[in-house]
């Protein structure tokens, strides 16, 4: 019995020493001194050490996308660690707010804990965010203070490392320099998320990425946080801090508690910062950040009522300087407390963090029942819209109202007060009524890929049902395992958003003025982007529908391959590309059919190979498969090319989203830095070359134009400096051009498709007018402005560029080019269109001003050079990954005869 003893006392004497081992003691430095950066081998190393703290558990919530373990530390009393099992539950039931009275909702936010997440590094060059979470973690950890015992009582928070393969490539770059004041994080060599860089932070409703699919597990389907907390760097210049509440607009399918709760915490955020004479803290006009988009980590929370938090702080472990701008200077609504031109250090932003986060912490725990309560509150709101008729305000409904006016009254403007009547007319119409939920058909041509969407939804907490028989909505027969996704759920929000169209307000700085740039996306409805085929139920429906659990995803049922002569693939399913490439690399014969109403499918003869392969295709990523009784005639046989995705030091976003699709869709592709292409002999090495946004230079003949920008050689290790270089009018495009010449492809999207202008190909911009002086000049953004939306295409699905596409197709356009073809190079094949705007309206979801500009324009075709081809894509076809409708338009270019 004394051993005993001796061993928990020994025990206990371990966890008090690790427990008060510092920054300082484990890294060799404190957080915050200047030029100095953890890595994230030694702060995973450090989080072990603080796990052995009875206020810590550690939780490795998945791997990276490069391997490494994602961290999550989880902080509490060590009461509260020992139920944390009912206090997720508690967080979990009030989230969902299902069969829940309100009696039972209160008693449950009486027992519960308020559940906080504050994440880091994210964006792994904003050094502040991972530093301050951990000095945070070891305050957490190790203070004694009543305020952070309150905390700990109260509150469990949830401390996640956001980017851990970021962090090591980003410190490591910065400390490779000997002589601390030479380090810079200027000329990192590629992107700190292996596929997206910064769009990392742009993932949060498709969920392509493990830390994403990592962060959104706990986030949405785990633990269901009240409050959500992403840091972020650096602030406007002038300022200190960018934070809550943020500027208009907000996007209108959130519960108002969002908004005014987000309004409170920015009120604790900033009022705290003050007290602590803390300046420049600005907020709502004060910087650029709103809560319109989703897809953010900080703006997806919103959709599923959880209150997101971003700050933008400035500082880094070089000292820095806070820059003279006058008109900061002057306290107003949007910055209470200026700050002065002053010299910076990281400790500085440091101290900032930690007290922004002690501020949301002590305001969670203070108001630890309402906030619990209040998510239940919104999620009992969203149910009750959901079933019941519900007619949503919206700027496009209000517009609607106005018109309504001014057709009976023959009035130009509408006056400030209307009677009740033109409401009526549209707001209680039933057509325009939200839906009471949406039904995906099984029977479609991409089903597959409509299970991919509805992977998205769940991973992202939304309730799934799926048809275990046939079944009759609204007088249309559906198949069994159709998908229901029905509106009356807590995360209502989220489901309209990914159904609807986005209806963006016309934002302009005043009257006749400028449009005010969205913070991201303006519109980015999901179900269009992956071209899923659903239909909206306006009044409430059942069925035999089966309640999938939360989080559980969904595979395409499995059939059997049948004793076949052949098998067919439809060349509609994205999945039927990487069916065909597996086949490929294996040696397999594959063709396609050349010409019908089946032009585009693929056949594949009958072998051994080819059935084990087909096999495996059907059980995951899931594929359709039909039997061939006899060879078909109509068919051209098809091979794998040699591919080429041009990239820039540094990493490319757009190139980087391209190799993650080639990736998962089986395509070999060959990284290209301009300086192998300024060298020549192309075509030896490659037969088809991709161009992402942001490769080729604008056309002027009257400079030498080039693309991208070149780093300091000096600063660069020898093993980089062949990626260096940029593409140039004089060196790179007649090297190109040449490629074509001898046979090559080239493939274009956004606005690398300037090469056609280079190329002197009989097209010019469409978005002009006449000038005073007789010449073309670009539509001012008071005429013309199309920030990233969803528009409407016509398509020439009989041209083999887009088989498998339908006739109209939806496409993500952010001021993306439009060609205005010379009218006999159609006639002469010079130009063959693939897409063009045929409507005078052709806005599916966002905002699109002076879209009537659009009709006719081409936005995509293909021209004959030399013996090769150029295929131009002006909308951005492969858009961060998620755009599942388009990536045809890129897939049908990388095979040859």
């Amino acid at each position: 019995m004394l051993k005993f003893y001796s061993f928990i006392a020994c025990l206990f004497l371990i966890n008090s020493v690790y427990s008060q081992v510092s920054p300082k003691e484990h890294f060799g430095f404190d957080i915050g001194d200047d030029y100095q950066l953890t890595t994230n081998t030694q702060t995973e190393a450090y989080f072990k050490k603080l796990a052995a703290s009875d206020r810590v558990d550690l939780v490795e919530i998945g791997k990276t996308e490069e391997g490494r373990s994602q961290y999550m530390l989880i902080i509490s009393s060590p009461e509260n660690l020992k139920k944390l099992a009912r206090y997720k539950e508690i967080s979990q039931k009030l989230a969902h707010a299902e069969g829940l009275s309100e009696q039972e909702a209160k008693a449950l936010s009486d027992e519960g804990k308020a559940v906080v997440w504050i994440d880091g590094g994210l964006h792994a060059t904003e050094t502040l965010g991972i530093h301050q979470l951990i000095e945070t973690a070891w305050q957490l950890t190790n203070r004694t203070d009543a305020e952070t015992m309150r905390i700990l009582e109260n509150t469990i928070i949830l401390m996640t490392h956001a980017n851990p393969d970021g962090h090591e490539l980003v410190s490591n770059w910065y400390l490779r320099e000997k002589e601390p004041a030479k380090r810079s994080l200027q000329g990192l060599p590629r992107l700190y998320e292996k596929y997206a860089g910064h769009d990392n932070n742009r993932d949060f409703f498709m969920l392509n990425l493990k830390e994403s699919q990592n962060i959104a597990n706990q986030l949405f389907i785990e633990w269901l946080p009240q409050i959500m907390y992403n840091h972020h760097q650096a602030g406007p210049p002038g300022s200190i801090v960018a934070g809550a509440p943020y500027r208009d607009p907000f996007n209108y399918v959130f519960d108002p508690i969002i908004m005014t709760s987000i309004d409170a915490l920015g009120a604790a955020m900033n009022n705290r910062l003050n007290a602590e004479n803390k300046p420049g803290y600005t907020q709502k006009y004060g910087s650029v950040y709103s809560t319109w988009y989703n897809g953010g980590l900080r703006t997806t929370t919103y959709f599923h009522n959880i209150i997101g938090l971003l700050t933008e702080t400035v500082g880094g472990p070089t000292p820095s300087e806070i820059p003279l701008v006058p008109y900061r200077l002057i306290p107003n609504g949007g910055t209470t407390f200026p700050v002065t031109p002053q010299k910076w250090h990281f400790r500085q932003s440091i101290d900032y963090s930690v007290s922004m986060n002690y501020a949301v912490l002590n305001y969670a725990q203070r108001y630890r029942d309402e906030l619990l309560f209040n998510i239940y509150r919104m999620g009992k709101n969203s149910i009750d819209r959901g079933s019941k008729d519900y007619w949503a305000l919206s700027p496009s409904k209000i517009d609607a109202i106005n018109l309504a006016y001014q057709k009976e009254s023959k009035m130009a403007r509408t006056p400030t007060q209307l009677p009740t009547r033109y409401y009526d007319s549209v707001m209680l119409d039933k057509k325009n009524r939200d839906p009471r939920g949406y039904i995906i058909s099984a029977n479609q041509d991409d089903f597959p890929t409509a299970i991919k969407f509805v992977n998205a939804l769940i991973r992202t907490g939304v309730l799934v049902h799926r048809a275990t028989d046939n079944f009759t909505v609204a007088g249309k027969n559906y198949p069994k395992g159709s998908y229901v996704i029905k509106t009356a759920q807590a995360f209502r929000p989220h489901v309209i958003d990914m159904f609807e169209p986005q209806d963006h307000p016309n934002d302009f700085k005043y009257e006749g003025g400028p449009p005010v740039a969205p913070y991201d996306a303006a519109g980015w409805t999901l179900a269009y982007l992956m071209n899923v085929r659903f239909d909206r139920i306006l009044d409430d429906f059942q069925g035999p529908f089966q309640r999938l659990p939360y989080g559980e995803l969904q595979k395409l049922e499995i059939k059997l391959l049948a004793a076949a002569n052949g098998y067919f693939i439809n060349g509609q399913s994205n999945n039927a590309f990487k069916a065909v490439n597996e086949l490929l690399n294996a040696g397999q014969i594959v063709s396609r059919i050349n010409s019908g109403s089946e032009a585009g499918d693929f056949y594949i003869p009958s072998t051994e190979k080819s059935k084990v392969i087909l096999k495996s295709q059907i059980a995951s990523p899931g594929l359709e498969v039909r039997s061939a009784s006899a060879t078909p005639r109509n068919t051209t046989k098809i091979s794998g090319l040699r591919i080429a995705l041009w990239d820039t030091y540094g990493g490319s976003m757009s190139a980087g989203w391209v190799r993650f699709l080639m990736e998962q869709y089986n395509f070999k592709a060959s990284i290209l830095y301009p300086q192998e292409i300024d060298a020549g002999d192309l075509n030896s090495k490659y037969d088809v070359i991709i161009f992402v946004t942001g490769a080729i230079p604008a056309y002027n003949p009257q400079l030498v134009s080039t693309a991208g920008s070149v780093p300091n050689l000096e600063n660069i290790p020898e093993e980089y400096k062949k990626q260096t270089g940029r593409i140039t009018a004089d060196k790179s495009i007649p090297q190109i051009k040449k490629f074509m010449e001898n046979g090559g492809k080239i493939v274009t999207i956004g606005s690398s498709t300037n090469i056609a202008y280079h190329l002197g190909l009989p097209v010019k911009n469409h978005l002009v007018e006449i000038g005073t002086n007789g010449k073309d000049i670009r539509l001012a953004p008071e005429k013309y402005y199309v920030p990233g939306s969803v528009l409407k295409v016509k398509v020439d699905n009989s041209q083999p560029a887009a088989w498998g596409m339908p006739e109209q197709a939806d496409v993500y356009f952010d001021n993306s080019p439009v060609f205005r073809v010379q009218t006999d190079a159609i006639t002469k094949g010079t130009i063959k269109p693939l897409m063009w705007f045929s409507e005078a309206k052709s806005l599916r979801s966002g905002w699109a001003w002076g879209q009537e500009y659009l009709q006719d324009g081409v936005t995509a075709f293909e021209a004959p050079i030399g013996r090769g081809k150029l295929y131009a894509f002006g909308p951005e076809i492969t858009f961060r990954a998620q755009t599942h409708g388009t990536f045809k338009l890129l897939f049908n270019q990388l095979y040859g005869n």
